[in-house]
């Protein structure tokens, strides 16, 4: 069953998912080639330096046992020779490795933007920023350094361990009895070393995600921070992160401290050497052969020292994973339905007995109205009554938990997510601005927008003759969200957005609540001229706009209590008239008749 989602990309690759390991695994073998030619060349990397071991016991054999004038210097050649075999072997398993790690954290990355694009609202709405920025940046960096150097390490700890044990094999078999000791004591204490270490540096990564969430918080917040005098309560609570994380630290070195495996190299290679000598006094091994055995003990020092830090490589590598995968695993709420109806909208919307409620409980309950296509209805209540979620109930930032929203006729479950989304527009009060420059941020979502287009919108908005005064222009930059800019520049910026877009439904939730008196005179005039032919809806306070609103919803606790046009709401609504009271309004008569049916 496909993974449910708001946004995907066409033909990307089918990378397993089912665990950590199998889904880094999927990633390498993605380059199989350089997989393959990694293990290739290190094999002979340490076939060759294992090999160079047995030829400087042949040069002592050679010295000890002259066979010609130049036998001396033919050895010699050859382990010049088969040293430098070594080393541009173990150059090229480097270069291919490093590639398998660079395109690891780059394909990786690119598969958790993707899967965070595809997530709904309201998983967005639960997730801390800082955490999320904290997987896709140093948890991705972690696996880039699991694979190099930490794969690395473990495969030379491997092939450092098994091709000398061969080659001393094929000296003689008994001589294996020490090694293959030592072997199982290694394999014996690094899973006890790694069953120590994997919670500690699992515990790390998630202390360091807290660590950032609270920075990124912080900062984000700096203004309320700075506004309430908090400084100090601020830099406490990001101490107190921080000296978790750096105990976490403090934790994983005292484990490495208790590495070991090189304490018991060090009673092997002494072991073996005594081995050695039993053999030798027996008869069954020259001196030469004591050379070349030693050199091959001594090239097992390498692979068990890097193993201290190729598991804790791996170990953090394999938390990191973990971590990513959790983000893309989990199931969006919304399905983007790609083959779902995608038609031009004519923007008649109907609201069927809708609820909708978050895990503490209702937000909406049964409400139900129709909207004909071009008309405008003004959506108005006490805070915290409903108004901006049922707007989002329309293009499916969050689905309904009951009842039937249909838009022309058709359920939005049931309209392709894009085709839907791409003709509504919604201006929030909070516009969100990116660190752009003007002109993208009017044409974003359209960039191929020629220049002309993007000046008619702004001068619709009324935001033309504040951009031409920057010395940029259009080019201007903004700061990141729009700071550098007032809360009225920022909503024209986004009505000027919404009337490129030319939307069939505009959604206008409190967006000229930053503008002045003067200007909110001529953007209503503009907004009066983009609506025409567009289903409208507002959410607003303000009198001027909700008089000329074809239909009024009025929304009390989650629930629609009564509709009507202006007029009717003052005569029947005592709850409308409260809302407005602070206008000085001439109230009708009020008739004593029931609230009329929506």
């Amino acid at each position: 069953m496909a993974q449910r989602s708001e946004f995907t990309v066409p033909n990307t690759y089918p990378y397993n998912r089912s665990s950590p390991i199998r889904w880094i695994f999927s990633h390498i073998w993605r380059y199989k080639y350089f997989f393959i030619a990694t293990c290739g060349l290190y094999l002979t990397a340490w076939f060759s330096y294992s090999y160079g071991r047995i030829l400087i016991g042949a040069a002592a054999e050679e010295i000890i046992n002259p066979t010609a004038p130049d036998g001396l210097l033919k050895i010699a050649f050859a382990v010049l020779f088969i040293l430098a075999l070594d080393s541009l072997a173990a150059l090229g398993g480097s270069l291919s490795v490093e590639t398998i790690a660079q395109r690891l954290e780059r394909d990786s990355r690119e598969e958790l933007y993707i899967s965070l694009l595809g997530k709904s609202q309201t998983f967005h709405d639960r997730q801390r920023v800082g955490d999320i920025m904290a997987r896709a940046t140093d948890d991705m960096k972690q696996m880039n350094a699991m694979i190099n150097p930490g794969v690395l390490f473990i495969a030379e700890t491997v092939l450092g361990l098994s091709v000398p044990l061969l080659m001393m094999a094929t000296i003689r078999l008994e001589l294996l009895l020490v090694p293959l000791v030592f072997i199982a004591v290694y394999i014996v204490t690094v899973r006890a070393y790694s069953r120590r270490l994997n919670p500690v540096v699992t515990h790390q990564r998630e202390a360091f995600g807290i660590m950032n969430a609270g920075l990124e918080e912080t900062i984000s917040g700096i203004e309320v921070v700075k506004a309430s005098a908090q400084e100090p309560f601020e830099r406490g609570k990001f101490y107190k992160n921080a000296r978790k994380f750096r105990d976490y630290f403090a934790e994983q070195g005292r484990v490495e401290a208790g590495y070991l495996p090189m304490l018991f190299y060090g009673f092997a290679l002494g072991f073996g050497f005594l081995h050695c000598m039993v053999l030798y006094q027996q008869g069954f091994l020259s001196i030469p052969e004591i050379i070349a055995v030693m050199g091959l003990l001594g090239a097992l020092r390498f692979p068990i020292f890097i193993s201290i830090f190729s598991f804790s490589l791996v170990q953090l590598g394999i938390a990191s994973a973990h971590r990513i995968l959790h983000i893309i695993n989990a199931e969006a709420e919304l399905d983007e339905n790609a083959g779902g109806y995608a038609q031009p909208m004519k923007g008649e919307i109907v609201f069927d007995n809708v609820s909708f409620g978050y895990e503490d409980g209702m937000v909406l309950e049964n409400i139900s109205f129709r909207v004909k296509p071009g008309e405008t209805v003004a959506i108005v209540g006490q805070t915290g009554s409903g108004k901006s979620t049922l707007t989002e109930l329309i293009n499916r930032t969050y689905d309904a938990t009951g009842g039937q929203i249909l838009i022309d006729g058709v359920d939005v479950a049931d309209w392709n997510l894009t085709a839907l989304r791409s003709q509504i527009s919604k201006i929030e009060q909070d516009v969100f601005l990116f660190s752009r420059t003007l002109a993208e941020n009017i044409a974003f979502g359209a960039p191929d927008t020629p220049q002309q287009q993007i000046e008619q919108a702004a001068r619709e908005a009324q935001a033309h003759n504040f951009i031409k005064s920057f010395a940029n222009g259009y080019e201007t930059e903004v700061g990141e969200r729009g700071v550098t800019l007032s809360g009225g520049q920022r909503q024209r910026i986004a009505l000027a957005r919404a009337f490129l877009s030319n939307p069939r439904v505009l959604i206008l939730d409190d967006s000229t609540s930053a503008i002045d008196s003067a200007t909110e005179d001529e953007i209503q005039q503009a907004i009066r001229r983009a609506q025409q032919g567009r289903t409208t809806l507002l959410i607003t306070h303000r009198l001027s706009q909700i008089r000329w609103a074809d239909h009024i919803l009025l929304l009390e606790g989650g629930r629609l209590i009564a509709g009507g046009t202006h007029e009717e709401l003052l005569r029947s609504s005592a709850q409308y008239r409260r809302i407005f009271a602070r206008y000085d309004v001439a109230l009708p008569p009020v008739e004593a008749t029931t609230v009329p049916s929506v």
